[in-house]
């Protein structure tokens, strides 16, 4: 599914859901925050469904097993020259890393199967260059929607401070009218304002929350993928194979 049909088809459901909760389900004291309310649900929902898409991606990504475990049976695989059985392990094992090691390796086989004299240097830059290639491709797949939680804790602030000015400004309105002032009025300006602040301030505490452990946890990810590049250039350059002198 495209990233914008996502985004589309989340952010429906989620105002979908939020209007049905907030017209059958929310008791009458936090009704009182207004309409505002559900667009404050609405944004909760979609930090909720983009943390649970964050954390499928990323264990996805993490593939079968322990990454520690793989890269060590990748590095014995290249030590021993066999290449086919590191590029079968990449294909077992199914995460980024193994996708990106996998470039690796397919190069290199792809230079070995040429039949002709590389020099060291050229040859590994081109699989570093085919390392490179692959990164681009999966990091951005790793950070994807991190930006739309910033945003929405960007957001949500100032949704609840907006809450907060409207509901000021219903209470001074009863207390400005002559005579003894409405205290119903003025209990739910009152009310309007506090609702819209909590919301808005627990919708950005998730959403800052999340984006900081996800993009600790990515940057953690990419530092094991960079490493484990390095492992394979480091493997691949003593090897002597069909011409090439690595």
């Amino acid at each position: 599914m495209k990233q914008n049909v996502f985004m589309t088809l989340v952010l429906i459901v989620a105002f979908a859901i939020s209007y049905f909760i907030y017209t059958y389900l929310l008791p009458d004291y936090i009704k009182a925050g207004g309409p505002l309310v559900i667009l404050l649900l609405t944004l909760s929902i979609m930090v909720i469904t983009f943390i649970f898409e964050r954390i499928f991606t990323l264990t996805k990504a993490q593939g079968r097993g322990s990454v520690g475990n793989f890269l060590k049976a990748v590095k014995a695989e290249m030590l021993q020259g066999d290449i086919d059985g590191a590029i079968a392990r990449c294909d077992k094992q199914r995460g980024s890393a193994a996708n990106v090691l996998r470039a690796g390796l397919e190069k290199y086989k792809a230079i070995q199967s040429e039949g002709r004299v590389v020099e060291p240097k050229q040859a590994m830059e081109d699989v570093q260059a085919s390392i490179q290639d692959s990164m681009m491709l999966e990091v951005p797949l790793l950070e994807r929607n991190l930006v739309v939680l910033s945003t929405i804790g960007s957001i949500s602030v100032l949704v609840g401070l907006l809450g907060t000015t409207l509901g000021m400004i219903r209470a001074f309105r009863a207390l400005a009218k002559a005579g003894a002032p409405d205290a119903i009025a003025l209990s739910l300006g009152i009310s309007e304002a506090l609702i819209n602040t909590a919301g808005g301030l627990i919708t950005a505490i998730m959403a800052i929350v999340a984006y900081n452990y996800f993009f600790t946890r990515i940057d953690s990810f990419t530092y094991s993928i960079d490493e484990a590049s390095f492992m394979m250039i480091k493997s691949l350059a003593p090897a002597k194979q069909q011409g090439i002198d690595l």
